[in-house]
Parts: structure tokens; C-alpha cells; sequence
């Protein structure tokens, strides 16, 4: 069983802690060692939220180190270009395409920095740029991102594809479960076609 260290990065509102449960308990049913923490920054507002996953076969300590990360799954640009020191150089980034701006960047006081994905795929040789809130809107509904990142993140992260669907109907309210493995099969697929 190889220890495998998961960052989830993005801002308040975007299902965060929820992906980062699903991967938790999806490792859970295959025997892992699983330790999680949350860390949240202005979460209510739209601020950072980066998750720390990590599998083995026994996990010590909680935290990821910068340089320590095999994937880093990132809902936003920027987000992923400010964790991007703690992926190994040899990890797996994916960042989805969408860009929420910070707070100094809506009040006027900063730009929005420009070519992020360039810069990071020039840096780092496993970069997978997503669109998934669009993929999320064309299957109706766009607070499905973190699904569909799940979808396209089950490739990467050694684990069944049963024990994601069985975590799914576990954690995702049944009013919403169908929408759900929608999104994470959109993901899933997309990813095949790259």
C-alpha cells in the first residue's frame, strides 16, 4: 500500500470538505490509513480552503509538506498556482479552468494574474486543465464541480471504482445523488479523451 498525499485547494462555497470526504471514505473501504484536515481560510467569504489527504498504510501525521504532494486537485486558477510548491516534481496537478477573483482583485487593489496554466504546466510535467464548471453546466448544474473533479481525479488516486460509487450514495443526499454520479462519470469521461 503506497502512502499517497492528496491536496484539495479552492475557495469557500465549492465543495471543498465535501470531495475531500468522499476521497476519505472511498479509501477508507480499501483498507487505507486515512487522515484528513481541513484548513480554512475566509471560507464563508469566498476565502482559501485547502485540504490535506493522506493515504497509507499507517499515517502519522496530518499535514503535507511542500515538495510532499502526489496530487493536488484545485477548483480555481489561482489556488492552484499558490499551492503549487507542495506538489512533488513529479505529482499530478488538476486545475479547473475556472477563475473566482480574491477579494483585492473585485475591490480594484490587484489584478487577476494572467497565463497561471502556462506557468504551471512549464514547471510541472502532470498538468490537467479542466473545464469542469463548464462540463458541471452542461449536465445542469454548475455546484457539481467538485464531482466532476472527483470524476477526473479517480484516475490518478489508486482506488476501485465501486468504492466511489458506494461512497457517493453514502455521503450525496439522495435528491441530489443522480445529478452527482452524473457529474463524477462527466469527469471521469473527460479525462479518458485527454
Amino acid at each position: 500500500m503506497k502512502p499517497y498525499n492528496i491536496l484539495i485547494v479552492g475557495v469557500g462555497g465549492q465543495g471543498i470538505l465535501l470531495a475531500s470526504r468522499v476521497i476519505g471514505t472511498a479509501a477508507l473501504k480499501e483498507n487505507y490509513d486515512v487522515k484528513v484536515s481541513e484548513v480554512h481560510g475566509m471560507a464563508q467569504r469566498g476565502g482559501s480552503v485547502v485540504t490535506h489527504v493522506k493515504l497509507a498504510q499507517k499515517v502519522y501525521s496530518p499535514l503535507i509538506e511542500k515538495g510532499e504532494a502526489d496530487l493536488i486537485i484545485s477548483f480555481e486558477q489561482l489556488e492552484a498556482f499558490r499551492w503549487a510548491p507542495y506538489l512533488r516534481k513529479e505529482g499530478t496537478l488538476i486545475v479547473n479552468t475556472q477563475k473566482i477573483n480574491p477579494m483585492p482583485v473585485i475591490i480594484g487593489n490587484a489584478q487577476y494574474p494572467k497565463e497561471i496554466i502556462p506557468k504551471l504546466k512549464d514547471h510541472f510535467s502532470h498538468v490537467h486543465d479542466i473545464d469542469a464548471f463548464g462540463i458541471s453546466k452542461q449536465i445542469g448544474n454548475t455546484k457539481a464541480v467538485n464531482t466532476v473533479l472527483l470524476g477526473v481525479s479517480a484516475h490518478f488516486i489508486d482506488l476501485q471504482k465501486e468504492s466511489w460509487y458506494s461512497t457517493l450514495q453514502e455521503v450525496i443526499p439522495p435528491a441530489h445523488l443522480d445529478m452527482n454520479i452524473k457529474a463524477f462519470e462527466s469527469g471521469y469521461n473527460h479525462i479518458s479523451t485527454i
